[in-house]
This record gives C-alpha cells, sequence and structure tokens, in this order.
C-alpha cells in the first residue's frame, strides 16, 4: 500500500492525498473520503518521506540530569503535554549529571537533525557554550541561563533567600549543604540567597557553616556527618535539594538529634520525598510542570519565527513550611 493506491481507492489524485498528510489545503470533501480510507486501510505515511519534503523531523531533544528525578518527569511532562498537541515526538538524553554526556546529546542532536532542542543543563563549560552558539536548530534552556539564550528559569536566588530569612527567627548557629557553584541555579543562587539573608540579619560569619555535596542522599548523608563533627552545636540546616535534605534527616536521626527541636532542617523541591519522613521537611517549591509548558511554547515560537525569539521567563516559587522548622 503506498501513496497512489490510497488516491485510486479515494478517486483522488496522489496530489491531493500528499497534501492532505502535509496538512495542505483540500476540500472538506475530498479530505473526509482520504481520512476514511486511511483508517479502512491502516496506512501510514513514510516518516523518512515526509521529513524528506518538509525538512522536518517533528521530533525534540531534551536533555534531562537524571531520569529518575521527580522535579525532571514534571518538566518533561509539561514539555509533553504542550509539544504532543503540534505533534512533536520527544527524544530523551539522560546524562546522570554527567556534563560530557550533555555534550555529547547536544552534538548528536545535531547531527541528527531534530527540529529543536531543549536542554535541562547544570553546568556549562566553555565548550557547552560553544555548542549552544553553533546549534543548527532552536534551542531553548531549562532551569538554567546564558547571555543571548532563551531559557525558563526559576527564582533560586529568592526562595533560598526567603527561607533562610524564616529559619533566622528562631535559629543561632546556621549550616548549608550546598551543591557545587558551577551550577549555577542549585549551587551558586542558592547559595547567595541564603548567605545575603544571613549577612541582612548581622548574622556573625563564624556561626556560618558549608558542606559540599553531590546531588545523592548518601553524598549529603555523609557531608552532613562532617559537619555536625566539626560543628556540633549547628542548630539549623538549609539543604540545597529535597535529597540533600534526606540525607542530612537521616544521619540526625542516627545520632539521637531532636528535629526541629535541636536542630531545624529543610530542603529545596517540595518534592514528594521530603513528605515522606517525619516531621516532613520543609522546603521551598517551584512550578516544574509549568517551566516545563512554557520552555517548550518557547521552542514552538522559535521553530515558527526562525530562531529569532530570545527570551528569558523567570518562575517564582512557593514556600512549604512544614513539622521540620520550628
Amino acid at each position: 500500500m503506498n501513496i497512489s493506491d490510497i488516491a485510486k481507492l479515494a478517486g483522488v489524485s496522489t496530489s491531493t492525498v500528499s497534501r492532505y498528510f502535509n496538512n495542505g489545503y483540500i476540500s472538506a470533501e475530498k479530505k473526509a473520503i482520504i481520512k476514511k480510507i486511511v483508517e479502512e486501510t491502516g496506512y501510514q505515511p513514510s516518516t523518512y518521506a515526509q521529513t524528506l519534503r518538509t525538512k522536518q523531523t517533528r521530533l525534540i531533544g531534551v536533555i534531562i540530569p537524571k531520569l529518575n528525578s521527580e522535579t525532571v518527569s514534571k518538566m518533561v511532562g509539561g514539555i509533553n503535554q504542550i509539544l504532543s498537541e503540534e505533534d512533536y515526538l520527544l527524544l530523551l538524553g539522560d546524562t546522570e549529571n554527567d556534563e560530557r554526556e550533555e555534550l555529547k546529546f547536544l552534538q548528536v542532536f545535531n547531527q541528527n537533525q531534530v527540529d529543536g532542542i531543549i536542554l535541562i543543563g547544570t553546568i556549562f563549560t566553555a565548550k557547552h557554550k560553544k555548542l549552544i552558539k553553533d546549534s543548527k536548530v532552536p534551542l531553548v534552556l531549562l532551569g538554567q541561563t546564558l547571555p543571548g539564550v532563551s531559557s525558563v528559569y526559576h527564582d533560586n536566588y529568592n526562595a533560598a533567600k526567603q527561607m533562610t530569612r524564616h529559619l533566622i527567627k528562631t535559629g543561632k548557629v546556621f549550616a548549608m549543604i550546598t551543591a557545587t557553584e558551577e551550577d549555577k541555579a542549585a549551587g551558586l543562587d542558592r547559595k547567595n540567597g541564603f548567605l545575603d539573608a544571613l549577612r541582612e540579619a548581622e548574622i556573625d560569619p563564624d556561626k556560618i557553616h558549608f558542606g559540599e555535596a553531590r546531588f545523592s542522599i548518601d553524598s549529603a548523608r555523609e557531608v552532613c556527618q562532617a559537619l555536625f563533627t566539626k560543628n556540633p552545636e549547628i542548630d539549623t540546616l538549609f539543604c540545597a535539594t529535597d535529597n540533600m535534605a534526606i540525607g542530612a534527616y537521616q544521619y540526625l536521626a542516627s545520632i539521637g538529634k531532636s528535629i526541629p527541636e535541636q536542630v531545624q532542617l529543610c530542603g529545596v523541591g517540595n518534592s514528594t520525598i521530603a513528605n515522606v519522613p517525619y516531621p516532613a521537611i520543609s522546603s521551598v517549591g517551584f512550578p516544574y510542570e509549568e517551566s516545563g509548558q512554557l520552555a517548550a511554547e518557547l521552542l514552538l515560537d522559535a521553530l515558527s519565527e526562525g530562531d529569532k525569539v530570545n527570551k528569558e521567563i523567570k518562575i517564582g516559587y512557593e514556600m512549604a513550611l512544614k513539622d521540620s522548622t520550628r
């Protein structure tokens, strides 16, 4: 079965059938006839042939830092909701938080002719910036920003700052388990928000302690142990992510620290995991699904306007105060 066979069965020309499959203009009557024949025969046009004709693949490459992340899955869900309505399919590239894998996927997606790319990035090296600048297809960043690149990002700085202001009300000795500062959003911006709130409150710098962890529960648990071994007087702990807060919670529970009476604890993300322990962990949440939708809409704008769109959209946050803070 091919396009000529469909044309014969429908009593129309092959060019009419071609216009039908490529969303060209045909009369409502002929469209209904062709649709009926296609449904009866189960015919599917050649994707490869359509790509050659239209120069479009209807594929969008989405580069993600971790497949099993709740926040990432929400963002991807938002992306897919918008793009599926426009008949695009997603190709996911899971980097496992490895910046080298990000570079590989950027190269592969450019070489294999996706129509656009959404990058949920973490760290931008000089190589990242060059590949992004030289991208052959429209590209949108999600969760991070770069000058001259369309992006949707979260207000990490003010989210951390407002949560810290709440902690200051009853805290005396403060600590933060941070992400690497090479990750501007989760690392640098959240750390700066935490620090600036403490500076504004004129907290003694000697009563502020830091430990850097990877994006895992195990790493945060180890860092928390090091912090409290050296500074057992800490009574307030800000963690850069909810996963880190869970790791810290595990260590504090293991040494008999009561939460929040002896140590108040918070994270960022307001993910499901923050509600698992008792007491539930206070957190700052972002509308991740909405941010994914906005990134997809930015990409669609770029696709329709010839990659001339360059917009930045900052997304707000919501405090989720629970029983782990005083």
